[in-house]
Order: structure tokens, then C-alpha cells, then sequence
């Protein structure tokens, strides 16, 4: 594979040192471009299609603010959907957090990170915990401030702890309606974060100037929290529901107690990373809090625990989703499940307390693990017993496996070849008098392995779908999610 070959002679794609190539070296990408050229797709668009597809983790901002100051309200304006639940009245961000934003053509992600709340373990403990996340998740925070209201003591403790942070602030005075109110936002240069940006969340005054700002705090792609130092420790979460034995999982693999354990679903509050010598080999895992039923049912120190959860599986590598295997598979179990693979993660499913089932329920276990998880096939799977080690040596293998599916690159010209088979062999189905062909294409990415394809019309969700299951066979990608990107040719003569 000639991933780092200069281009040569006068036919190479002028441009492509100039670019970043995804995956793809210089060689491999001038011919490609060639190629695009030769069936009419407009260059740019496909230098695009390949970057965008090839950029790896993408930047993360933290909204961040007391109750009811318009947080989910701004992100809604920021990503141009309505997608975070707004209402008027404080603490109703509870569910999904994070999404995709774009920008002046840089894109990165937005996480809604909810209000702070009065309770049990004081503001002080909520803020700190708010705070903990922004500091963990985030490249760049926007804090909003009620510029009506001005700044709260409340608002205060959150600039001392996200001056010790030390990541950069963007001060958005939110509630600026008009002219009027920018004299309330003028009095926020007294919280010592620099300039405030006066928006309207609501409307929309403003929030150009203040994404402006944003795109200047966000690098343009994020430090790499894995796999750039030499031999340096993979990183693995454990995830799951509480109480499946995750910590117990943890201090088995460790060989002593290092995690509080206690049939009191919920102990474990805060990440754990631990160095376990595991099958030769120094590994870096995470022990996480457990995820409760739904993110917006949860109180205080769950719900702050949720986000740290969410939090180290963008830090890690390969996630182990443990499931109990003595009760049915929940609709929680699935959505961590989802959580893993949308953060684009390698996974392995570590089915618990597998020494405790008798052939009745293994049996209905294997068909609800066909019909429950059937999207995720493709992961490696342990039968474990964290209590007495039972198969703990298959865990590394299964996590080693999952890794080297998620770093696997086919080269653009074996791909093309394979696709040319698949075409010929399988077409797309005709639809509205015409049939849609799949062209060339090539894997911009790995991390997970990311693929654009080049098509003369629109190519069905379902096609896609057999197009991943092929890859799959072909390939291998074992553990690994696989995102496929589709760009149709736009209607104009073929260039020659």
C-alpha cells in the first residue's frame, strides 16, 4: 500500500500535498482523484466528501450554564434543529446531550450538558460535578449567562471552576433581545471571562458573532486521547447497566480489590482508570458508573455520573458493554449498546454471570441476543463470570480482536475491485424507471473505518446495509462499527 509515496508525473492531481487526504497518501489520492475525474464528479466536492469523511474525532464544545438560561435553546440554534428539549422551567435537560454541528464549513460537536440542581449533596457538589465534565469532555466551553438576570454567587462558582480548567470560555449573555439589553451585557465583563457576546437564543441575534468566537476557542481537530504514544496503554470502558458487575469485573482482571463493590446498584460515582498487567500486555481500563433507565429520570449525582460515563467512552478506544446474563436484555442494555457504537468505538460484549444459568436460560438468552442485538453481530462476544474468573482469559483476545477490526484499511484498489464484483453480481434494485450504480469509492478513515462512495443516483438505505454486510464478509472489521458516506453525481455532462 502506497500510503506515503509522493505522486509523480505530469498527470498527478495538482493539488493533493495540498489537502487532507483522509486515509489516503498522496499517491493513492492523485489517482483517485483522476478517476473521479474521468466519470464527471466535480473535484472539489469529492476532496471534500474524502476530508470530511477522513477527519477522525471532531472538536467538542460544552454548553454550559445554571437552569433555565436557554442552553438547550442555544444548542438547538447552533446544530439548526430543533433536536435538545427546551421548556420554561429549569432542569429539563436530561436525555441525549451530544450532537453534530457545522459551522463556516468546520464542523464539530456540541454537547447540552443540563442545568445544575439544588439537592442532596448541595449546589457546591452539582457544580463541581457539571464542571468536572466540562473540564473531562470539552475542548472549548460556551457558558451562558441570563443577561437579564446578570451574574448569580451560582454564576460565579462556575468561572473559578472553569478558570481552573484551564480550557478556553466563550461568555455568551443570553436573553439580549435588542439594543436595550446590551447594556446588561456589558455588565458581564465583571466575571473576568473576557468579551460577552450578546445572543438571542431564541431569535438568533447574535450567535454568528458568537460562533465566530467558537471556531476561534475549538482547535481544529481534538488532541488524540489515544493510540498516539508508541506501545503506550489501549484504553478500555467498561460499560453497562449498575450493578452488572462491573467493578467486580475490574477487580477480577486486576487480581485485587482496587473498586469499591456493593449490591447497592450505583457505588461507583466517579471514573476509575486503573494499569492491568492482562494477558501480557499493560492495559488502561475505565471503570464507569453505571447507566440507569433513562438519562432524564435521574437525579443529581446519577445524572452527573451518566455524562462522565458518556465522557470516557469518547476517551477510550474499545468499549465492554457487560450484560447481566441472568435477566432478560433491556432497552437499557441496547441504548449502551448505541451509545458506544455512535461514538464510533470498538466493542466487545461481555455477557455476566454466565456460571449462574441453567440450558433454559441459555437458550432463550441466544434467541434474545438474535432478535435484541442483532445490529451488533458483528462484536466479539465473552461469556464471563467477573465473581469467580470464569473465561476472563478470553477477554483480551476479544478486545484485540474488536481493535484490530476498528484500525483495518482496505487500499482504494482492492475496495474498487471488490465493489465492481459486488455491482455486477448484485445491482441495485431499479426504482422510478432508473438503477442506481455504485461507481468507485474508497476508506478515508479508520477509527472506525470510514468509507465514501461515488454513485450515479441515490442508493438506498437497505443497499447500503448489504453493501456493510459484504464489507463485513469480505474484510473482516470484527468489533467494529463501519460508516458508510454516499455522494451521487450531480446531473452534468461527463467530462472526458
Amino acid at each position: 500500500m502506497n500510503d506515503h509515496i509522493q505522486p509523480d508525473g505530469p498527470d498527478a492531481y495538482e493539488g493533493a500535498h495540498e489537502h487532507d487526504h483522509g486515509a489516503l497518501g498522496d499517491a493513492e489520492f492523485a489517482e483517485f482523484m483522476e478517476l473521479a475525474a474521468e466519470e464527471g464528479f466535480d473535484l472539489e466536492d469529492v476532496e471534500g466528501a474524502i476530508e470530511a469523511a477522513g477527519h477522525g474525532p471532531l472538536p467538542v464544545l460544552a454548553v454550559v450554564g445554571r437552569p433555565n438560561v436557554g442552553k438547550s435553546t442555544l444548542v438547538n440554534r447552533i446544530i439548526g434543529r430543533r433536536e435538545a428539549v427546551v421548556e420554561d422551567k429549569p432542569g429539563v435537560t436530561r436525555d441525549r446531550v451530544t450532537y453534530e454541528a457545522e459551522w463556516a464549513g468546520r464542523r464539530f460537536k456540541v454537547v447540552d450538558t443540563g442545568g445544575w440542581e439544588q439537592d442532596v449533596l448541595g449546589i457546591d457538589a452539582s457544580v463541581a460535578a457539571q464542571a468536572e465534565y466540562a473540564i473531562e469532555a470539552a475542548d472549548a466551553v460556551v457558558f451562558v449567562v441570563d443577561a437579564k438576570v446578570g451574574a448569580t454567587d451560582t454564576d460565579e462558582a462556575v468561572v473559578r471552576l472553569l478558570r481552573k480548567a484551564g480550557k478556553p470560555v466563550v461568555l455568551c449573555a443570553n436573553k439580549v433581545d435588542g439594543p436595550s439589553g446590551e447594556a446588561d451585557a456589558a455588565y458581564l465583563w465583571s466575571l473576568g471571562l473576557g468579551e460577552p457576546y450578546p445572543v438571542s437564543a431564541l431569535h438568533g441575534r447574535g450567535t454568528g458573532d458568537m460562533l465566530d468566537q467558537v471556531l476561534e476557542a475549538l482547535p481544529e481537530a481534538p488532541a488524540q486521547t489515544f493510540g498516539s504514544a508508541v506501545g503506550g496503554p489501549r484504553r478500555v470502558a467498561l460499560i453497562g447497566r449498575p450493578n452488572v458487575g462491573k467493578s467486580s469485573l475490574l477487580n477480577k482482571v486486576a487480581g485485587e480489590e482496587r473498586v469499591v463493590v456493593n449490591e447497592l446498584a450505583g457505588t461507583t460515582r466517579d471514573p476509575v482508570d486503573e494499569m492491568i498487567e492482562l494477558g501480557g500486555k499493560t492495559w488502561k481500563f475505565v471503570d464507569t458508573a453505571g447507566i440507569r433507565k433513562r438519562v432524564h429520570l435521574q437525579q443529581g449525582a446519577d445524572y452527573y455520573a451518566s455524562l462522565r460515563t458518556a465522557a470516557a467512552v469518547e476517551k477510550a478506544e474499545v468499549a465492554v458493554v457487560l450484560i447481566d446474563a441472568a435477566d432478560s436484555i433491556s432497552v437499557q442494555d441496547q441504548r449502551i449498546v448505541t451509545m458506544a457504537v455512535e461514538a464510533g468505538r470498538a466493542l466487545v460484549l461481555a455477557y455476566n454471570k454466565w456460571d449462574t444459568l441453567d440450558e433454559e436460560r441459555r437458550y432463550y438468552l441466544e434467541r434474545e441476543i438474535e432478535t435484541e442485538l442483532g445490529q451488533v453481530a458483528w462484536a466479539p462476544r465473552v461469556n464471563v463470570s467477573a465473581r469467580t474468573g470464569r473465561h476472563m482469559e478470553k477477554l483480551v483476545p476479544a478486545i484485540e480482536a474488536a481493535l484490530e477490526g476498528w484500525e483495518t484499511r482496505v487500499p482504494t484498489g482492492r475496495l474498487n475491485a471488490f465493489l465492481g464484483e459486488l455491482v455486477a453480481a448484485h445491482p441495485h434494485p431499479v426504482r422510478g424507471g432508473k438503477q442506481p450504480r455504485i461507481l468507485f469509492g474508497t476508506q478515508a478513515g479508520t477509527k472506525p473505518p470510514r468509507f465514501v462512495l461515488f454513485a450515479s443516483g441515490f442508493i438506498e438505505a437497505g443497499y447500503r446495509r448489504f453493501i456493510e454486510r459484504r464489507l463485513r464478509e469480505e474484510f473482516g472489521f470484527e468489533g467494529t462499527p463501519i460508516h458508510i458516506s454516499v455522494r451521487v453525481r450531480e446531473k452534468r455532462g461527463r467530462k472526458k
